[in-house]
């Protein structure tokens, strides 16, 4: 008997393809079977087999009429969901930030072209952000496995089905027709734009649903995406392959597929339930909270990691970490904490955490920030997006514009201010420069897309380089890039009025008994400051625990 096969949801098309904003009316399925037709009509063009940047543009814009700066976030989003091949994003950005206008902008993006069904598909699956805009978690203290419950409307609304493996299952049995039809030849439709019991699937349609959907041959231990299991000997006869027109008949794929499909056995799912544990984090005295930190296992090559953390309270929690490297990360109510994740991320949401600190190393695809207070996020990073954030700080370095969605007040965004010894080759490990850097031109969609007061530029003046207090070997010794010229005087000129204070001390020839008081005096103040300012409560955290009480390694 032949070896059963397990498929599943990919966990990087809904978690970081599906943007986290309703999508437009015009890119529901209707008007994406129009787009199908007219980019096969128009293969000569550039729309057929790939789609160029040029061509979507005119799709986008003329066709769909969505507005031009969404049109490339989706077109971007896309690229970087591909293989990475960070030399090549390196070229990119090199290429990128030597245009000296718009035109030549224009020009170099128009190199640019993705596979056209592939792209379909992901259009479709801006869907999944309309369902889970109507959902939230309520009360929960270790991120769930189990479908959200609605919520009511506000602050707690609008928690992401993004994470949520369950809800990739569902939506993709619920809509594989729609999807397969998307894909299909225009003379395999019926009249009314149906499939039919006749209907054939094009290897090269089943080669863009591997976008979707990866899966195994039980007991084998590898990932393969769809394709290669479709073509499996044993598999050929349920799912309808034909050699001589290679292609399958579409009823007995649709029937095939949803047979074998099942829970993403590397996802968030599997990660709280049978996922290893790790000590990373200590147990605070007098709290009832205990930090959760979790990471899938076993992984395969073939899948990027996933280490969930939750309810990190009152601590610094640092860690470089082979664990990390490639990861996709998920911080869930961590509050009073200042958490450094010093190696080359894949990808960093932040859930429910408040009056924090985070310092991230680069992050390949995207940072996202949902319904946090006070909280400060360091990074380095190819795009970040924020939606219902209250007095939140963002000193980052992007080649991407900053998202702002809906729900956020008194947001801040600042220079990337930091460095730790291998940051700059992290930095090319993921495929990030210094140049483009968007940091101070955030895109504002949504309900409060006209709003510009819902953010500002951080003043020169409230500007502070944040210093790594950890030691690492590397090459890294300033911050990637420099500092805008403001905030570089501003801090010239602070540095400057501490020289001017020293020297006035130095000048003032006072007493032995006179510099004992004065120091006691300097002390004090500078006490008092580090309780307002909180910074006691990190010092404090920065002494190394006992022993026994360490944070574990990993």
């Amino acid at each position: 008997m032949a070896a059963a096969v397990a498929l599943w949801v990919r966990t990087e098309p809904p978690l970081l393809g599906a943007l986290p904003l309703p999508p437009p009316g015009r890119l529901g399925r209707p008007y994406l079977r129009k787009m199908a037709a007219y980019a096969r009509r128009r293969a000569a063009e550039g729309c057929f087999p790939r789609l160029r940047w040029a061509r979507w543009r005119h799709i986008a814009c003329g066709k769909l009429r969505l507005d031009r700066g969404l049109a490339w976030l989706y077109f971007q989003r896309f690229l970087r969901l591909l293989p990475a091949r960070p030399p090549r994003s390196l070229r990119r950005a090199e290429a990128e930030a030597a245009c000296g206008s718009a035109e030549e902008l224009e020009r170099e993006r128009s190199k640019l072209s993705v596979d056209t069904l592939q792209f379909l598909l992901f259009l479709y699956l801006q869907q999944l952000s309309r369902l889970s805009l109507r959902t939230a978690l309520r009360g929960e203290q270790w991120p769930s496995p189990a479908a959200a419950a609605p919520g009511p409307a506000g602050k707690g609304a609008g928690q992401s089905k993004n994470w949520n493996d369950q809800d990739h299952l569902a939506f993709l049995l619920a809509h594989l027709s729609d999807m397969l039809e998307l894909l299909l030849e225009p003379e395999q439709l019926s009249a009314s734009s149906h499939a039919t019991s006749n209907s054939l699937v094009s290897y090269e349609a089943v080669c863009a649903l591997s976008f979707l959907i990866e899966g195994t041959v039980e007991g084998s231990g590898t990932v393969h995406p769809l394709h290669e299991l479709a073509l499996w000997q044993p598999c050929q006869e349920k799912n309808g392959y034909s050699k001589s027109n290679n292609a399958f008949s579409f009823p007995k794929l649709e029937s095939w597929l949803r047979s074998c499909l099942t829970t993403n056995p590397f996802g968030m799912t599997a990660c709280l339930r049978s996922g290893k544990k790790l000590a990373w984090a200590q147990q605070v005295e007098g709290t009832s909270r205990r930090a959760k930190i979790a990471c899938n296992a076993p992984v395969v090559p073939e899948v990027f990691p996933m280490v969930i953390m939750s309810q990190v309270y009152k601590q610094t929690l640092a860690k470089s970490s082979d664990t990390l490297v490639g990861a996709h990360i998920r911080i869930h109510r961590c509050n009073e904490s200042f958490i450094y994740l010093l190696s080359p991320l894949r990808a960093v949401t932040i859930e429910k955490c408040r009056n924090s600190t985070f310092v991230l190393g680069p992050v390949q695809v995207s940072v996202h920030v949902h319904s946090c207070d006070n909280v400060k996020v360091i990074a380095v990073c190819y795009s970040l997006s924020l939606s219902s954030t209250t007095g939140c700080t963002f000193h980052i370095l992007t080649p991407t514009q900053p998202l702002i969605l809906a729900g956020n007040q008194a947001v801040s965004l600042a220079p990337f201010h930091t460095h730790y010894p291998m940051l700059e080759d992290h930095m090319a490990q993921v495929g990030l420069a210094t140049l483009p850097n968007y940091w101070d031109s955030p895109m504002l969609l949504g309900k409060e897309s006209s709003d510009t007061s819902v953010f500002r530029l951080l003043p020169p003046s409230d500007f502070y380089t944040f210093v790594i207090p950890f030691e690492m070997e590397g090459d890294t010794t300033e911050t990637p890039g420099g500092l805008p010229h403001a905030y570089q005087k501003a801090l010239s000129q602070r540095e400057q009025k501490v020289q001017i204070w020293q020297k006035m001390v130095k000048e003032a020839c006072l007493s032995k008994d006179q510099r004992k008081q004065f120091q006691m005096l300097v002390e004090s103040k500078f006490y008092e400051w580090l309780i307002q300012t909180g910074n006691r409560q990190q010092l404090d955290s920065l002494v190394p625990p006992a022993v026994g009480s360490k944070q574990a390694a990993g």
